[in-house]
Formats: structure tokens, C-alpha cells, sequence
């Protein structure tokens, strides 16, 4: 989740998620089956180049995106297996009433 506290790094995300309505074509790689240029990126996003891959490593790390090397450019796509995992675990996390569960804990300590 701290990967995904920087605004900036939450909207280059969302970008990577639809990259062909966000991104032009590139000359080398497939910007859904490769991933995007950190270029274009870089350009979009309006942050020096050195920023920006220290945003992606960031995201990198937390397993949000995937990066690929083509020539001397990093390309990077999400991670859509553990995107679909984090959702799948805040949609349970959003759904558990605290207050069950804190009652029910209650129930058990005070019977042992």
C-alpha cells in the first residue's frame, strides 16, 4: 500500500492499466504485451527520467508492475495477477464487520 501512497505513482498505474488510451504506439515493444517506454512515461508523467525510475522501482518492488529491458530502455506493464490478488483481499478486507469479529474474539476469551 505504500507503494500506491504517491500520488504520482497511483497515476502513472492507472496509465499503465489502459496504456494504449494513455500512451502512443512505440517503435520497439508492444505497450500492452511489453509495457511502456519509461519515456514515455518520463514525458508524460512531467518528471526528470531519474524520478520517474525510482517510481517504477518503487512499484517494482511492492510486485504493482513488472519491468522489461528492450535495448537500453525499461519497459513497464502491471502486474495484473497481483493487482487482482490486492483487490481480491481489500474487497474481504472492506466486507468484515470489525465489531463481529471484536465480539466474537470477546466470546472466545472470556469461555477459555
Amino acid at each position: 500500500m505504500a507503494a500506491l501512497a504517491s500520488p504520482v505513482r497511483l497515476q502513472i498505474l492507472l496509465w499503465l492499466l489502459d496504456p494504449r488510451a494513455h500512451f502512443p504506439r512505440q517503435r520497439d515493444g508492444d505497450l500492452v504485451d511489453d509495457g511502456v517506454c519509461v519515456g514515455f512515461i518520463t514525458e508524460k508523467v512531467g518528471l526528470s527520467q531519474p524520478t520517474v525510475s525510482s517510481h517504477m522501482k518503487k512499484m517494482s518492488e511492492a510486485g504493482l508492475v513488472t519491468g522489461k529491458r528492450i535495448g537500453n530502455w525499461m519497459f513497464y506493464k502491471p502486474d495484473r495477477t497481483r493487482l487482482e490478488d490486492l483487490g481480491l483481499k481489500l474487497t474481504c478486507a472492506s466486507q468484515t464487520d470489525p465489531e463481529a469479529s471484536n465480539a466474537g474474539q470477546l466470546a472466545t476469551e472470556t469461555v477459555s
